[in-house]
């Protein structure tokens, strides 16, 4: 890749985008190149004994340990996991933050989802990208278009999902990811009992077999691009 990128990955929860993405956001990293994550929630409502409030903490500190073990920065909105608004002041705020950190990439969630929040995420990130890229619209900072997004491959979006961009995944960048996942409980299967890393971890060689890569994670795109197998997004 000729000159450093950075990629913007914006989850309904923490968690969600290092799941979905995170062997992919490793990669670049080791590359040297910049990955940014946006938790619009935490996800605090999803622990079966501990509070919200205590689960907030706790899910803050796995936040910021697997992004430092991901090398990527992390920032945080202060909405409510279950309660994600879908309204122009959130779509202003990261329309902002596109603004300010200037991605070349977003990647969020896909909007055929079980979950509300990851569907209201889907639709803050299109209206966000599009405010943040006009120059008619007036905000503190400059215009910004983030010039590709990608949608992660998420059990919880499946609904018209179609994987048309497979990114390989080196056995380093692996391997860093797996260790990142470890630092979430939920991950672990300790609030719901799934089992999230082994379920991904299997993913990566679902995804890759086809196309010819030993691992892979899957990205959805926008209509009208085309399916490829590529060693990093274009």
């Amino acid at each position: 890749m000729a000159k450093p990128v950075h990629i913007l990955a914006i989850g309904a929860h923490a968690g969600d985008m290092e799941l979905t993405a995170g062997a992919v956001i490793a990669k670049y990293t080791l590359a040297g190149h910049r990955v940014t994550l946006l938790h619009l929630t935490l996800g605090e409502k999803g622990h079966p004994r501990l509070s919200p409030e205590e689960y907030k903490k706790q899910k803050t500190e796995e936040a910021q340990q697997a992004a430092e073990m991901l090398g990527a920065d992390v920032r945080f909105l202060d909405y409510k996991d279950a309660e994600l608004p879908v309204d122009d002041h959130i779509k202003y705020e990261v329309a902002d933050i596109i603004r300010e950190l200037k991605p070349d990439i977003l990647i969020t969630h896909w909007k055929g989802s079980i979950h509300k929040d990851h569907t209201n995420t889907h639709l803050i990130v299109q209206d966000a990208h599009f405010y943040a890229g006009l120059k008619t619209i007036e905000r503190k900072l400059p215009a910004h278009y983030a010039s590709k997004v990608y949608y992660a491959d998420n059990w919880e979006d499946p609904y018209d999902f179609e994987p048309e961009v497979f990114i390989d995944i080196p056995d380093e960048a692996y391997e860093t990811w797996v260790k990142a996942m470890n630092v979430y409980a939920y991950a672990r299967g300790e609030t719901s009992g799934f089992p999230f890393i082994e379920y991904y971890q299997a993913l990566t060689v679902v995804r890759g077999a086809p196309v010819g890569f030993k691992r892979a994670q899957a990205f959805a795109v926008p209509r009208g691009t085309l399916k490829k197998r590529l060693p990093f997004f274009e």
